[in-house]
């Protein structure tokens, strides 16, 4: 495991695997903590610690030849741009050994085993299948400005592009 980043604003202390824990303001334990300080300038602080995993590089090559196979079937192309097209597919592939579906990367979810149970925004997702518009970029009709001429990537292209990340 890579780590990506630690935020910090001060967390004075933390429950279980890293959940911050803050006693309630009216708390024996909170007033300890602020002291005599007016009520105004108590605040609990957190630590959030994220770490990067890296997708298995059986997921990868199952999302690449997956986006190679869909690509061909709905007469979509990658984008002109391949970088585009590994980031997106890299993310699929994090998000299928994470979760267990390859939910789209492009969007923020408050729930995401959530969104994964309902499968609109697994991949392909409800508006590709409908209306061909995927807003990752990885499937572009041939009309559109961005896309290339390509249906293929090679794993050595997602990981060069990627492994800078």
């Amino acid at each position: 495991m890579e780590m990506a980043s630690v935020m910090s604003s001060g967390c004075t202390s933390l429950r279980g695997f890293g959940l911050p824990s803050c006693p309630p303001a009216s708390s024996p334990v909170a007033a300890t903590a602020a002291g005599a300080l007016p009520a105004r300038t108590r605040h609990c602080s957190r630590l959030v610690v994220r770490a990067k995993v890296e997708p298995s590089e059986k997921s990868v090559d199952v999302m690449r030849k997956f986006s190679e196979q869909y690509a061909r079937r709905s007469g979509t192309y990658f984008c002109v741009d391949k970088g585009v097209t590994a980031v997106v597919i890299k993310g699929l592939a994090e998000h299928r050994d994470s979760l267990g579906a390859p939910l789209c990367p492009c969007r923020h979810y408050d729930d995401k085993a959530a969104e994964v149970g309902q499968g609109f925004w697994n991949c392909p997702c409800v508006p590709m299948r409908e209306r061909k518009e995927c807003h990752c970029m990885l499937f572009l009709t041939p009309d559109n400005d961005f896309a290339g001429t390509e249906q293929v990537i090679s794993l050595d292209e997602i990981k060069e592009t990627t492994s800078n990340l």
